[in-house]
């Protein structure tokens, strides 16, 4: 903002909050009536464009009303994720890669008014003695807030930004991300009521997946979804119940985790449950809810690879239980029929690299049936990577579409469903 310094700009943010100190039923025009009257005094006769003045009016006005300097990042459609590494330096990702933005908070104590103001608002709490809190902003957008002593150069706040626009199959095929043969065997799995899990690596775009998944979901069910933030967005669904965590008190009394939430759900009469993603001991509950009469429930949870994410998955069991390693095996080969694995490209891209089919456990071994596989073939002229995802082996495990009357068509010889 050259048309004015950041003393000025200061005082005008300064002399609008005491104006507006003591009055009540303040509006957003009040506000930024009163900052534009301000500048006006600061500026005098000097001339500045409306563009300039609407940029001044509204820094002020986000300041008190809104994330101050965050406000602009937030607003901006292209911006996917925002990392703010202590007061000075704010970072943002676009189209896949990470840039500086110049910005920086006045000081110190604005970023952790701005932390204070998001994490008041989804009834949470992050300070010195608890320096860790996962919060959501008011459209869904992921906030993960780390504090010193934790923090050594200030506080740590990154901002995964939920997207305006719920994304669709229909948006996944057009990118790239995954092929329309898949897709529509997917749909019809959902439909089918196969329990389905989704792995990957960090932004390899799991939550978005899932909710596309979720869509599927025929719209006469009782769904339940159990998440840490809530983003989740299912809009087939009436009959949706919308769980969330809760952090402890600052006595570390009233947390409320997923490992609880799951448990309470099954007294919800849920037809299916989904949870964002499982990361600890709360996997044993979500086996053995898809083990008692919860089909086409769905999770996802951080893998390098289908059979990394079951091997994860023992691991998740065994931190709450203390079970023989087969029998852990066995829930585990019991629980889940499918695995969709995602991965974030070199060029940035996300794709689904695998879709597997689980088959069962015996001797050791789990038997996994590759479906899906993504393979690639180069790159194009602007440095893309191009491949397909290919078909390799049909479904042997048909029951469920049997059940649910979907039609098994074996008009070429090879089995596969029917899209619809």
């Amino acid at each position: 903002m050259s048309a004015v310094s950041e003393e000025m700009l200061e005082e005008i943010i300064q002399k609008t909050k005491r104006n507006m100190e003591n009055r009540k039923d303040i509006s957003d025009t009040d506000i930024k009536d009163t900052a534009g009257r301000y500048l006006e005094e600061l500026i005098g006769d000097r001339y500045i464009s409306v563009s300039e003045r609407l940029e001044i009016i509204n820094h002020v006005f986000n300041s008190m009303r809104r994330l101050g300097v965050l406000q602009p990042l937030l607003d901006d459609k292209s911006i996917t994720e925002i990392m703010i590494n202590g007061p000075d330096h704010i970072f943002i990702e676009k189209a896949g890669r990470l840039y500086e933005t110049g910005e920086h908070f006045k000081d110190q104590k604005e970023l952790e008014d701005i932390i204070q103001r998001i994490v008041y608002r989804v009834n949470r709490t992050v300070d010195s003695a608890n320096p860790i809190c996962d919060a959501r902003l008011e459209d869904g957008s992921r906030v993960n807030i780390v504090l010193a002593p934790i923090a050594l150069n200030g506080p740590i706040v990154t901002i995964r930004k939920f997207p305006e626009k719920v994304i669709s199959f229909e948006d996944l095929i057009g990118w790239g991300a995954i092929s329309q043969e898949a897709a529509d065997f997917l749909r019809q799995c959902v439909r089918a009521k196969y329990n389905i899990f989704v792995s990957g690596g960090t932004g390899s775009g799991k939550t978005t997946f899932l909710n596309a998944l979720s869509n599927f979901i025929p719209e006469d069910e009782r769904i339940i979804t159990i998440e840490d933030s809530a983003e989740l967005q299912i809009q087939s669904v009436h009959n949706l119940v919308r769980m969330e965590t809760r952090n402890a008190n600052t006595e570390g009394k009233g947390a409320i985790t997923i490992r609880d939430l799951i448990k309470s759900s099954l007294r919800m009469r849920p037809e299916r449950i989904v949870v964002g993603e499982v990361r600890g001991a709360e996997a044993l509950d979500m086996l053995q809810a898809m083990n008692t009469g919860h089909d086409g429930s769905l999770s996802t949870g951080h893998a390098n690879s289908p059979a990394d994410m079951l091997s994860r998955l023992e691991t998740m069991v065994l931190t709450g239980a203390d079970f023989p390693m087969d029998a852990i095996r066995q829930q585990i080969s019991s629980a889940i029929d499918i695995i969709v694995h995602l991965g974030r490209m070199s060029d940035k891209s996300r794709k689904t690299l695998n879709i597997v089919e689980i088959l069962g456990y015996e001797n050791g071994t789990y038997h996994i049936n590759p479906l899906y596989e993504y393979r690639i073939q180069g790159k194009d002229a602007a440095g893309k990577l191009t491949g397909k995802l290919e078909k390799v082996n049909d479904m042997q495990n048909i029951h469920k579409f049997e059940m649910s009357g979907i039609p098994w068509k074996t008009e070429t010889g090879n089995q596969g469903v029917e899209a619809r």
